[in-house]
């Protein structure tokens, strides 16, 4: 039987010990935690939790087999409860600093740091959702979407997450309601970002607060512009005096860079934001320095032809226009993030059933991601080839494989097979269709014991 120590050695080797007994007990300390000496300490609790995830999320009666431990489901079910929420975050914060070197990625981008643009940390946020299973408690707390019967559907949970673009590790991530906006929670994603850096995000982050409180200390934006933002490149033109003043953008015109490339201000708007106070409102800055620019999408399989983007990056000599269609272009490798977490890793559905217990293991979702992201850069490094060509369901394999020494011998970590590259693939594209046929059952449009009941009807009256 492989033990969990000799099964978790790569884990904690691997995740450049952010994960050792002695940090694990430590944050648990800082959080308040306290506890006896039993089979079940904070440490074997959270080892045993990222195993249970690293393995599809299996049954906490298989975990005695995994970890070589002897313990029951319900006394593990009850370590997991006692485990502060707040240590779980803080483990997945330091997991997600970027500790690695890597070589530039197949963009061709370099400076002083790993993944870096333009020697600049750069992040990816955006949000995204899970489902759960179909409890009162937390259909109250989360929702569910709209046109679904009591009953008949499942709570989702609302996500906001933020991933380091060079090296793909996942920084934090915020869990709310399913009806919470992505920008309601943004300005707890603030303390991870450090005067310098760069944020890239969908037109749902584009908002005249959300880049005013990021421009005061220095971090830079690059945004798509909402729809409903009239962008106007006619040199010199008229900004729209009031809120009457229809078809004209609210903003200033001050420099033409190019033909779909300028610079403006942005004015502060007049109503409050929902997501601030109106003391917090009127902190804000009068105006804001922005730079407009257009450009066409001309790849095949896109949808959108025309990208619009809002961004403070305004020296049009070091950040030319063509270098940030480029960087927004990278945004979507968050989507490729958030399938490797919710579909390569399971978290698109979870098992528990108590709000802690929903938001204790999307953290540690989390962790694991960041764990195989871990091993996925140390592989990149070794084998001299860009992290982003180094196979996710390699190295979760590559972290799953069992430890299992010799007798006498200490635990060998297995060098000689290095995990699979990905051939590089420029302008690849795929239709969005489906190819298997799933079986064509009818929705469920009422409660099931409801449909028992009829069925039990058409028994007793055949």
């Amino acid at each position: 039987m492989v033990s969990i120590t000799c099964v978790l050695e790569r884990i904690k080797e691997d995740g450049a010990g952010a994960l050792t007994e002695e940090r694990i007990a430590r944050v648990c300390r800082e959080t308040g935690l306290r506890w006896r000496e039993r089979c079940l300490t904070p440490v074997v609790t959270v080892y045993a939790f990222l195993l249970q995830l690293l393995h599809d999320n299996t049954a906490m009666t298989n975990l005695p087999r995994l970890t070589g431990q002897n313990f029951t489901a319900p006394a593990y079910c009850q370590a997991r409860q006692r485990l502060p929420l707040a240590a779980l975050r803080q483990l997945l914060h330091e997991t997600g600093t970027p500790l690695h070197a890597a070589p530039a990625g197949d963009d061709g981008s370099r400076g002083a740091g790993v993944g870096r643009w333009h020697g600049q940390r750069t992040f990816l946020v955006d949000g995204s959702s899970c489902s759960m299973p179909d409890t009162p408690v937390l259909r109250r707390h989360f929702g569910q979407p709209t046109g679904q019967k009591k009953g008949c559907g499942f709570p989702v949970a609302h996500l906001l997450v933020l991933f380091d673009a060079g090296t793909g590790m996942l920084l934090d991530i915020l869990v709310s309601s399913w009806r919470m906006h992505d920008l309601t929670r943004m300005a707890e994603l603030h303390p991870h970002l450090q005067p310098g850096d760069v944020l890239v995000g969908d037109r749902a982050f584009c908002s005249y607060a959300h880049v005013a409180l990021l421009w005061q200390p220095g971090v830079f934006v690059v945004l798509r512009m909402r729809a409903r933002q009239i962008v106007d490149f006619h040199p010199r033109r008229r900004a729209a005096r009031d809120d009457r003043d229809q078809g004209r953008p609210r903003s200033t015109w001050l420099a033409r860079l190019g033909d779909h490339d300028q610079l403006v201000l942005w004015r502060r708007p007049s109503t409050v934001s929902r997501t601030m106070t109106t003391a917090q409102h009127a902190a804000l800055p009068e105006y804001v320095p922005l730079r407009e620019l257009r450009y066409r999408v001309v790849t095949p399989g896109f949808r959108t032809r025309s990208v619009t983007l809002a961004t403070t990056l305004l020296d049009e000599q070091r950040y030319s226009a063509a270098e940030l269609a480029a960087l927004y272009g990278r945004r979507w490798e968050v989507e490729t993030n958030l399938r490797h977490l919710k579909q390569t890793l399971g978290l698109k559905v979870l098992k528990s059933q108590t709000v802690a217990g929903v938001e204790k293991e999307i953290v540690v979702f989390g962790l694991v991601y960041n764990l195989v992201r871990a091993a996925l850069l140390q592989a990149a490094e070794a084998q001299g080839v860009a992290p982003q060509r180094i196979s996710f369901v390699d190295a979760l394999r590559y972290l799953r494989w069992p430890l299992e020494p010799a007798p006498g011998r200490p635990p060998e970590r297995p060098t000689s097979a290095p995990l699979v590259v990905n051939p590089r693939r420029p302008g690849r594209f795929e239709p969005r269709v489906r190819k298997r046929r799933p079986p064509q059952y009818p929705l469920m449009t009422q409660p099931r014991r409801e449909l028992r009941k009829a069925l039990r009807r058409k028994h007793v009256a055949a």
